[in-house]
């Protein structure tokens, strides 16, 4: 049975629903975009992940917009803004809107060299669950 390989980092979540379903990790040292796989049969979401390596351009823009949710979330948790000025909500944010247009695609097509992979989530004890660095966890893949 293959292992798992060693806790790496998760730079942005893009989609969480019982834990993690879509953002940008290292896999084996590499920025790559993952995301889960959904058991039509069973409606709901199976335990692998499909993922595939993105350049340094792409990665940049999804920091960048983490940035701004994570500079968001520290004044929501601090009670100064509410869910209606979530940068998410079109027209809320300018420069989250130009980065989303130019992420759109690249989140939903799924590349010919994207491979199968499974993850298990270790938690990160720090104060901050959204920091500018990304969320509070890593991820460890096991490719299949």
């Amino acid at each position: 049975m293959t292992t798992y390989g060693p806790p790496e980092h998760v730079y942005v979540e893009n989609d969480w629903y019982d834990g993690p379903r879509a953002g940008v990790a290292n896999v084996n040292g590499l920025p790559h975009r993952f995301i889960s796989q959904w058991d039509e049969k069973e409606d709901e979401y199976m335990g692998t992940f499909l993922v595939w390596p993105i350049d340094p351009e792409e990665l940049a823009l999804e920091q960048e917009q983490w940035r701004i949710f994570a500079s968001w979330n520290e004044q929501y948790e601090a009670g100064l803004v509410g869910t209606d000025s979530h940068p998410g909500h079109p027209g809320t944010n300018t420069r989250w809107d130009e980065i989303d247009l130019q992420l759109s695609a690249r989140r939903k097509s799924v590349p010919s060299n994207a491979k199968p992979a499974r993850a298990q989530m270790i938690h990160l004890e720090r104060e901050q669950r959204y920091a500018p660095i990304g969320p509070a966890y890593q991820l460890s893949w096991r490719l299949l």
